[in-house]
């Protein structure tokens, strides 16, 4: 119910007041500021339905001048976020922005971008993620409040906006998403068959029989990778870049170096030979600093023609065409873990920081004895190997 008006007194100096305006139909709350350099009397003025209304209003513009922050007062959401996505994203993966970009349009923008920034309460994102969790996955609802929480951060280190209401919100719980699955080991033998003869076997094999990511098979280079190390090392492979910015790996301990089975050797040994041939009936030089996997050009694999490729592989071996590349990893922390490869061990293999992200994401399976990964997989794929050069 509206509050009906009443007399108000006349306020003492520096006193806020809040009268009724009947011409706007709207109570008015008045602050003194004292005087700007040329005389005049500094006294902004608030508008709201309610007294409540305008004390809280009246309560954040002193909060704007003690803080030193002058809110625009038609700065939107969308033009937050806008900003935050022309500049602070700079230096970021191509990847990140993209992924960034496109929540904003789609979740964002649409939906709340019209909204005022300082007029935006706890209440308004909580409706607006309570909306989008009857249709996006838990993971998704919490990508887009860190969108909106970045772009209300930068507005503020802009001068733009006092206070970050997106920081007093937990993004509820959304729709069940498609946990990720891991090959057991007659379907892992099923797919390395299926993809026999195609440029991506060395690449699958790779993945699979040693954990190494996707996005760390593809910039891997041939200086990086051992097949007949000196007496004593065993034949290994350097993970020490991947796709992402700058080339890093996806953290500090993802760097590593670990042993390859002998069937990745043998697998890599031709796809080395097959190389050099092919390299040389085109015309086009062999660099031991040039890439492991490429396209028949010559150029860096491209993460969605691998995705494409893999999806007929597995078709072709029977299995549901929903698989994707970054679930070869997770077989592989399965696989060691049904072979009875301590935990500790598993973390340590695929560059994992703790090993609780391995119980808690990767591994499916738990078995307790105690062995080493790459002669865990050669006894898992004994026997199911052969040479097979890759397909023009």
């Amino acid at each position: 119910m509206t509050e009906t008006p009443k007399p108000t007194r006349r306020a003492g100096h520096g006193e806020d007041s809040i009268y009724w305006d009947a011409a706007k139909n709207r109570y008015v709350g008045a602050v003194s500021l004292g005087f700007a350099p040329n005389g005049k009397r500094r006294r902004p003025k608030v508008y709201g339905k309610t007294k409540t209304e305008v004390r809280a209003k009246l309560r954040d513009l002193k909060k704007e001048v003690e803080s030193g922050v002058k809110s625009p007062a038609n700065y939107t959401v969308a033009e937050a976020v806008k900003d935050w996505l022309e500049r602070g994203l700079k230096g970021r993966d191509e990847e990140t922005v993209t992924k960034n970009r496109r929540l904003a349009e789609k979740h964002v923008i649409p939906l709340i971008g019209k909204a005022k920034l300082k007029d935006l309460s706890a209440d308004d994102v909580d409706d607006w993620l309570d909306d989008r969790s009857e249709a996006l996955a838990t993971r998704s609802l919490r990508d887009i409040l860190a969108v909106l929480r970045r772009s209300i951060a930068h507005a503020q280190r802009r001068d733009k906006a006092v206070r970050n209401v997106a920081l007093l919100v937990t993004a509820p719980e959304g729709k069940p998403g498609r946990p990720s699955k891991a090959l057991n080991a007659d379907q892992a033998k099923a797919v390395l068959a299926a993809a026999r003869g195609s440029r991506l076997y060395a690449y699958l094999v790779l993945s699979l029989l040693s954990g190494v990511r996707t996005e760390e098979a593809r910039p891997l280079t041939w200086d990086h990778v051992f097949l007949a190390p000196d007496e004593g090392v065993p034949p290994h492979v350097a993970v020490w870049r991947s796709v992402r910015r700058h080339g890093d790996t996806k953290t500090r301990k993802s760097r590593r170096t670990i042993a390859l089975p002998k069937q990745v050797v043998d697998v890599l040994e031709e796809h080395l030979r097959w190389q050099k041939q092919e390299r040389a009936s085109k015309g086009m030089p062999w660099s031991r600093e040039g890439l492991v996997f490429t396209t028949r050009s010559g150029e860096p694999l491209d993460a969605a023609n691998v995705r494409r490729d893999f999806r007929a592989i597995v078709k072709k071996a029977g299995l549901a065409p929903e698989w994707t590349p970054r679930e070869l990893r997770h077989s592989f922390v399965s696989l060691l873990s049904d072979h009875g490869i301590p935990l500790e061990r598993i973390a340590m293999l695929v560059g994992h920081s703790s090993q609780a992200t391995t119980e808690a994401v990767y591994r499916k399976q738990l078995r307790p004895v105690i062995t080493q990964g790459a002669e865990a997989m050669d006894e898992i794929f004994a026997d199911d190997h052969g040479e097979v050069a890759p397909e023009e």
